[in-house]
């Protein structure tokens, strides 16, 4: 038996910040090293609406919207046992790099996914807390695609489900004393891995329609 403990509102000032993580270098706004074009704006237009969007600066940097409950007046962490549910719109343009992910006090990091459009039908998926990866290949991943997507942060094995199927049990788990802050964010890719975005764009974007996290109620304990 589960009760929902978090629905996402992104336009709440209370749930989440935008513009500033410290899961990048001194909190933003850029993280080169991780070969990304980020700069993190609080700009609502590039993230309270659910839609998370990047747009070229002159410098040649990208204004990104990200997302992160860390810092926020509310403060909200997932921990063991959770399980977060995710309805997403994947990106279509080259460089792309949406996430969903977990982060605290410089790890603690869970994939819910990452995608990127030049591998058109694949989702990666991994947890950096005890390394376990995977890349899901579906028909229904693509470009402009809409996926629901489903993680539970077991404390022996963390599991991602799509559209209702189960498509990876890491075996490795978060162990039962884990708990991180969610972000949410658009990345862009700076060509070392993948793809940067063509020349000619000059704005990319992805949506997420909802996003809710489940916890375990205890049906022996009292008031």
């Amino acid at each position: 038996m589960s009760a929902v403990v978090f629905t996402a509102d992104f336009a709440s000032d209370r749930q989440w910040v935008a513009g500033r993580s410290w899961a990048y270098p001194d909190g933003g706004p850029t993280n080169p090293g991780d070969n990304k074009l980020d700069h993190l704006t609080a700009d609502p237009s590039y993230s309270r609406t659910g839609t998370f969007r990047a747009t070229r600066r002159a410098d040649g940097l990208w204004d990104t919207g990200l997302l992160t409950t860390e810092e926020s007046a509310e403060g909200f962490m997932v921990r063991t046992g959770d399980r977060l549910d995710t309805r997403v719109r994947l990106p279509t343009g080259a460089g792309s790099w949406p996430a969903i992910w977990t982060w605290r006090d410089g790890g603690n990091e869970v994939d819910v996914f990452e995608y990127h459009p030049d591998n058109p039908d694949l989702l990666e998926l991994s947890n950096h807390v005890r390394e376990g990866h995977s890349y899901v290949r579906d028909e229904a991943v693509r470009p402009g695609g809409v996926v629901d997507l489903s993680v539970t942060f077991g404390r022996r094995s963390v599991v991602w489900s799509l559209n209702g199927e189960r498509v990876f049990a890491d075996g490795r788990g978060v162990g039962s004393s884990w708990h991180a802050y969610l972000i949410v964010n658009l990345s862009v890719c700076a060509g070392r891995y993948h793809p940067p975005p063509d020349e000619t764009s000059t704005e990319l974007s992805y949506a997420v329609e909802s996003l809710v996290v489940h916890r375990a109620v205890d049906r022996g304990s009292g008031p």
